[in-house]
């Protein structure tokens, strides 16, 4: 009979784990040398409970835990209520980004400093070797692992330390909460019914009623000899911020086909995109629906757009369809005319939503 680092006797016989007069370490002990794992060492930092040492240190881990708590509720706030849209000379505006990421990045400081501190100052130190070993368990093994468990939950201390269980669940839901919230926040508005990504900045309601100009990004209004036969121009919607974040989802690229390109593309258009094109001239989302990259790289001899990002490419001339790269959806046509000052204009927003999929749309 031999005892210890941490007092406790060992004794080399097998005994009988049902024993109530076994102790859970003695159980796990038992359990660990049936699985062939010697304990040559184990010793609990503070074997004297509630010595001002132990509580400092639980001060210290506890106070991590609720800093991490404070720092993502305070994410959480930032990002439901604090003014996210940017505003040209608005620094509350400019803040939101840097203080998420400042609150993020203090709450994994505290959850990780937290841990850190609770595994090397508060749990016990403990030194094991296992032989490697195969077959399956009977139900003492099954006995022995549940034990050793519930051995593992009583040396985190959360039973004597129970301010320190509190402190970390305080300071560890919130981040649960910074988890979800990206998630969660993406799902609460059904785009199908709130028609978020069905409206852009080309919807005549977005300019009081009236039909939107095409403009340059300075916001100047565009007339068909603008664009020479073969060229291409990238249009934004005449409205305020028009050509801003606001409506990134609004860049489009107007095109000057030549005649018999034209003729083509309005021979073959689809029953959505009849009516849509305007003598030569055609306008297609410029928002390629595979990963939302711009689609800007327009080849005049071959009638094809190509994103550069994932090589997708679309043949303006069949209604923007896709014929190359991973791209599966043509690009949504915007409807266009000249009203009377000689300017282009948008006779609606898109009959389609423009982008990548999304879900109940292919």
């Amino acid at each position: 009979m031999t005892t210890d680092t941490h007092g406790h006797d060992v004794d080399r016989d097998e005994v009988d784990i049902d024993d109530p007069r076994l102790s859970r370490f003695e159980i796990v002990r038992e359990g660990a040398r049936r699985d062939g794992i010697e304990i040559v060492h184990y010793e609990d930092p503070f074997p004297i409970p509630g010595t001002k040492a132990e509580r400092r240190t639980v001060r210290t881990v506890a106070l991590l835990f609720l800093i991490t708590g404070v720092a993502a509720t305070a994410f959480m706030l930032i990002y439901i209520l604090w003014p996210w849209r940017y505003e040209l000379g608005a620094n509350s505006s400019k803040l939101y980004t840097p203080l998420l990421g400042l609150t993020l990045g203090i709450a994994l400081f505290g959850i990780g400093f937290g841990i850190l501190s609770w595994g090397k100052k508060l749990m016990p130190r403990e030194i094991a070797i296992q032989d490697r070993h195969d077959g399956p368990s009977d139900r003492q093994e099954r006995k022995l692992t549940g034990e050793t468990l519930a051995y593992m939950v009583d040396d985190l201390g959360i039973k004597r330390r129970k301010w320190l269980g509190l402190a970390a669940l305080a300071g560890l839901a919130p981040v649960g909460l910074v988890a979800a919230a990206p998630l969660i926040g993406g799902l609460i508005k059904d785009p199908t019914k709130e028609r978020i990504l069905f409206r852009t900045g080309w919807d005549p309601a977005e300019n009081g009623g009236k039909l939107v100009r095409l403009t340059r990004e300075d916001g100047t209004p565009i007339r068909p000899e603008d664009v020479s036969v073969g060229g291409q121009m990238t249009v934004f919607p005449g409205i305020p911020d028009g050509a801003t974040n606001e409506h990134a989802d609004s860049p489009t690229l107007l095109i000057h086909l030549r005649t018999k390109d034209a003729e083509k593309t309005r021979a073959d258009a689809k029953p959505i995109n009849v009516g849509a094109q305007w003598g030569n001239f055609v306008a297609f989302s410029k928002i390629c629906t595979h990963a939302g990259c711009p689609a800007s790289l327009y080849e005049q001899q071959t009638n094809r757009l190509l994103c550069p990002c994932h090589q997708s490419q679309f043949l303006i001339t069949d209604n923007a369809r896709p014929i190359f790269g991973p791209a599966t959806r043509s690009l949504p046509q915007l409807p266009i005319t000249v009203d009377e000052e000689g300017f282009f204009v948008a006779t609606a927003d898109y009959k389609v939503a423009v982008g990548p999929a999304f879900w109940e749309r292919p």
